[in-house]
Order: structure tokens, then C-alpha cells, then sequence
């Protein structure tokens, strides 16, 4: 069907509030289950180790079948696809909420995992394929800033359910917002998709692409923990490795030969400022994944805070990303992103040095704020510049794609580095339960991901040209000029084809 909703007309406002509320749902799950890790570790007796995993498992099921789920909404229509996610997502959090060990916890986790890579894409595909053309740069800000300030007081709420109610609540809360969602997505929404998509989905790419993630993270988590198999590990990282290659040949021939299935087409490589930016991506993400696992936590295990302290205290990262990202995409476009990404990546960096100030009974007024204020300028300088470079350095024809597996890159490499640097800075076994040994792993886990953001500053400085934005009308143009994302940046809705 064509295009037909207007923004403000009362059917545009419950697409808005269905798209906003599901994936709303998603992003706060990420953000509160931050905040009750130490919590759920002392309630279920959790190692370290087992804590990446809660975080871990649903980053590896939703950064493996995220573009999967992108493409069976195109398919088989994108509302339907949508309120499976949401209804997956919700079952799968009762099922958390019911956890009686760490292991049906992180096997749940890993479930909801599916459901946000199946709702995730279809929020934004929906707004793209029911608003009518000139109304869609609007409901995508829309979605975006909305999205932002339920960022904003997603911290309140799970550290407030944490202290007051348990970790359990952290996942009950789920259910009624799916339930509105599923509401009023079915009497509201309108249904949509792809009507030339036509071919087999590509599964073996989709499935080689989570065991080659879900075989390396298992090597990188464990390898320093006490007590397991080095022969595992070995056979883990293996077969990671080989399920990785796997995926590379699989893509390579689907994309030589012009098959449509190929999951990921790799001719979108053939731009080396798209790789670059990549790279790019790659890293700071995976740097900044590290900080997003390791600081709610350290607040509370070392300092002392409680969960809705700890929670509340990178509020100020969201508020400036909500104030400052569309500015900062506006100075790309002006001066080109090299020196906006260079220059926030660089700020980024000594925000998180000033996170090693961090100590035994910290002061949030003169330690843990200025650290965190500094982090999110530099932050709100490099989204929107990275999402637009993404876009304006790969083909239209390949825009959903390239944002895509942008994403995927960004939530890989938190996935991975979470996986890696935590044990390697000591942090394994029981230390949470050792103030000082936790905050002596923290501090080296900060600086070495500092070391891979400042890699990052240096990458812009020398791979990404001034002009990346000023290019042949051929390249798609972001339609996400308030950028809130930190853990991953944000999708792209895909470009609308030609009539």
C-alpha cells in the first residue's frame, strides 16, 4: 500500500506511540538490567563471568538477527513481524522474571535477545512504509527524541523497582507496556511490506553469523576464569573463528553471484570510507560497551550507591545527547564529520580517564559528574556524524543495509570487548564481592577501553575525508537528526523507492 498517514492526524499519533513504546521497551530492558546487576548477582549467587553473560547473551542473539528480522518484517509484513517481536520480548522477560538461577536467566536473556532483533528494525520500517513522505523526517525525530527521554528516566525507574520492589520487576514491568503496544499496534497500525521481496531468507548467513559471535564471546568470557576447560575454550574459539569465515565465504559468493539473499551484500565494502567509518564504529563502540557495564556496577559495588543512585548518575549522558547530537550533525554537514568525530571521540576519552577518579565512598558532585558530563559532549559530538557518514559514504540502493550492519558492528564490538577486557583487567570469579579488587580491574578496564577510543579519534583524523557529506546525490541522507543511542547508533529507516 502507499504511504498515506499524516503526523498529526489522530491515526499518525497511535502509529507514533506504538513505535515509540516498542522499542522504548527494548532500550529500557538494556538500560535497567545495567543498573540491577548487583543485585541479581548477590540474590543468585553470580560470578563475574556470569554477569557478562545477563548483559552478553541478549547483545549476541540481537546483534546475530537483527538484520534477519529487518528483512522476514519486508516479507511477510511489518506490523505482524513487529508484534511478534513484542509479544516474544514480553514472554521472554516473564520467563526472566521467573528465573530461579543464573543459567535460566541468561538462557532467557538470550530469547529476549530474539525479540528485540525481531521488533527493533520493524519500529522505524514501520513509520518509513505508513507516514506519508514529507511527514517522515518529522516522525523519525519524533521517535528519536521520545525514545530519548524514555532514556532519560529509564535509570529512575529500575534503580526505584530495584530498591523498592526487587530485580524481578526490572523484567515484570515489560508485560503491560507490551500489552498496550500489541493493543494498539493491531487496532491502529496499518500493515505493510516489501512486495518485490521474493527468495529464500539467508538462515545459514544469519546462523553462522551467531555461532561465529556466540563461539568467540564464550572463549574471550571464560578464558580467564578460574576453573574451566582450556580444551573448551580452545574448541570455542575454534569454531568461532571458522563459523566467522564461514560467514565471510557464504556472503562473499551470495554477492558475486547477485543472489538476493545474501544477509549482508559485501560489494557496500567496496566504498573505503564506509569500511573506514566502520573500523571505526568497531572500536569506539566496543570501548564504550566496556563503560556502560562496568560504571552502574562500580558505583554500587565499590562506592557504595544505591541502584536508583547508581542508575540516575549517566542521566546527564542521555539529557546532552538529546540537546546537543542534532546540533553536532548539523556542524558535520557543515564542515564535514572529520574533525566533529576526532574532536568527540578526543573528549570522549578523557571522560572516561576522569572515570578512574572513581574510589571508595565517591562524591557524584566532584568524581562521578564531571566524568560524566565530559563523556556525554563527546559522545552528543560523534552519533550523529558517524550515522550520517554511515549512510552518505554507501549507495541508496544499499542505505538500509549499510545502517544495518552498521548497527550490528556497534552492538558485535560491545559484545565482544564486554566479553574480553573485564576478565583480562582481573575482574573474574567473585570479585564484586572484593570492593577494592573490583575497583582495581575497573580502572584498567576503563583506560584500556579509553585506549580503544582514542584509537578511534585517530582513525577519523586519517580515514574520513572533510567532504564524506558532501556527496553525489546517489548517497541517502539520515533521517535521525536527534540521535540517543549509546549503545548502538541508531537505525535508519530504509530509503524509499522510486515510484
Amino acid at each position: 500500500m502507499d504511504p498515506s498517514i499524516r503526523l498529526k492526524s489522530p491515526k499518525g499519533r497511535w502509529v507514533l506511540l506504538a513505535t515509540v513504546l516498542g522499542s522504548g521497551v527494548a532500550f529500557l530492558d538494556s538500560t535497567v538490567v545495567n543498573v540491577a546487576l548487583p543485585t541479581i548477582g548477590e540474590e543468585l549467587h553470580a560470578t563475574v563471568a556470569e554477569l557478562q553473560w545477563i548483559v552478553n547473551a541478549y547483545t549476541l542473539t540481537l546483534a546475530g538477527l537483527i538484520l534477519l528480522g529487518g528483512s522476514l518484517g519486508d516479507r511477510y509484513g511489518r506490523r505482524r513481524v513487529f508484534v511478534l517481536g513484542v509479544i516474544w520480548f514480553a514472554v521472554a522477560s516473564a520467563l526472566c522474571a521467573a528465573a530461579v538461577d543464573v543459567q535460566m536467566l541468561i538462557a532467557a536473556r538470550a530469547l529476549e535477545g530474539i525479540g528485540g532483533a525481531l521488533l527493533t528494525p520493524g519500529s522505524l520500517a514501520i513509520i518509513q512504509a505508513s507516514f506519508v513522505q514529507e511527514d517522515r523526517p518529522k516522525a523519525v525525530g519524533a521517535w528519536s527524541g521520545l525514545g530519548g527521554v524514555a532514556g532519560a528516566i529509564g535509570p529512575f525507574i529500575g534503580g526505584w523497582l530495584v530498591s523498592a520492589a526487587g530485580w524481578r520487576w526490572v523484567f515484570l514491568i515489560n508485560l503491560p507496556l507490551a500489552a498496550i503496544v500489541v493493543v494498539v499496534a493491531v487496532r491502529h497500525v496499518p500493515e505493510t511490506r516489501d512486495e518485490t521481496s521474493q527468495g529464500r531468507f539467508d538462515v545459514r548467513g544469519a546462523a553462522l553469523a551467531a555461532l561465529a559471535l556466540a563461539g568467540i564471546t564464550y572463549a574471550l568470557t571464560e578464558a580467564q576464569q578460574p576453573g574451566v576447560s582450556r580444551v573448551a575454550v580452545i574448541v570455542a574459539a575454534v569454531l568461532g573463528v571458522a563459523c566467522g569465515a564461514g560467514f565471510v565465504l557464504t556472503e562473499r559468493e551470495r554477492t558475486r553471484t547477485g543472489n538476493p539473499q545474501a544477509m549482508v551484500p559485501l560489494d557496500v565494502f567496496a566504498s573505503k570510507e564506509f569500511t573506514a567509518v566502520n573500523v571505526v564504529t568497531f572500536v569506539v563502540y566496543g570501548g564504550m560497551g566496556v563503560v556502560f557495564f562496568l560504571f552502574v556496577v562500580t558505583l554500587q559495588v565499590v562506592a557504595g550507591y544505591s541502584p536508583i543512585a547508581a542508575g540516575a548518575s549517566m542521566v546527564p549522558v542521555t539529557l546532552l545527547m538529546l540537546l546537543l547530537s542534532a546540533r553536532a550533525g548539523a556542524l558535520a554537514q557543515k564542515i564535514g564529520p572529520r574533525i566533529p568525530m576526532t574532536a568527540g571521540l578526543v573528549v570522549v576519552t578523557i571522560g572516561m580517564v576522569l572515570m578512574t577518579r572513581i574510589g571508595l565512598h565517591t562524591s557524584y558532585l566532584t568524581e562521578v559528574l564531571p566524568a560524566v558530563v565530559v563523556f556525554g559532549v563527546g559522545l552528543a559530538g560523534v552519533v550523529a556524524p558517524l550515522t550520517a557518514t554511515v549512510l552518505a559514504t554507501a549507495d541508496v540502493r544499499h542505505a538500509g543495509v549499510a545502517s544495518g550492519v552498521n548497527n550490528a558492528v556497534a552492538r558485535a564490538a560491545s559484545l565482544l570487548f564486554v566479553a574480553a577486557i573485564p576478565p583480562l583487567a582481573g575482574l573474574t570469579g567473585d570479585a564484586q564481592s572484593h570492593p577494592l579488587v573490583f575497583l582495581h580491574g575497573f580502572r584498567i578496564a576503563i583506560l584500556a577501553s579509553a585506549a580503544l577510543v582514542a584509537s578511534g579519534a585517530v582513525l577519523s583524523f586519517f580515514t574520513i575525508r572533510d567532504d564524506a557529506l558532501r556527496v553525489a546525490p546517489t548517497a541517502a541522507k539520515p533521517q535521525c537528526t536527534v540521535n540517543c543511542a549509546v549503545g548502538a547508533p541508531p537505525l535508519e529507516p530504509g530509503v524509499p523507492k522510486a515510484a
